[in-house]
């Protein structure tokens, strides 16, 4: 086991939001991998799917409230466009950042660092 700095509660909803997106805008046989990397004093959590991926014009603004990449497809499956945003939000609390890399048709990822214990 691996013990990171943070709010659980939070963070739940970090993981939640992310796992979530990471099946929704996945393909049919996709594939949804959640998992960690110890790297010195920090651990690197991350979800990456294999979706479609994101279009590069839209990777700097997918964490500003409302922002929808795919304005129809995100009223089919749902979605306020703020998950992304309050992510970045609570990372940002716990004095890290979100990053994302992403490639057309084959999938994002995104992850974030805290301190270990």
């Amino acid at each position: 086991n691996v013990l990171v700095l943070g709010d659980r509660d939070r963070l739940n909803q970090v993981m939640l939001n992310l796992v979530m997106n990471a099946i929704r805008y996945n393909r049919i046989d996709g594939r949804v991998e959640v998992g960690y990397v110890v790297r010195s004093n920090k651990v690197e959590i991350y979800v990456a799917d294999s979706g479609r991926g994101i279009e590069e014009e839209h990777l700097s603004r997918i964490f500003e409230r409302f922002y929808r990449v795919d304005k129809e497809r995100s009223r089919t499956v749902g979605g306020t466009g703020l998950g992304l945003a309050i992510v970045k939000h609570i990372i940002e609390a716990h004095h890290s950042q979100v990053f994302v890399e992403s490639e057309i048709g084959v999938g994002s990822r995104f992850s974030f660092r805290l301190r270990k214990m």
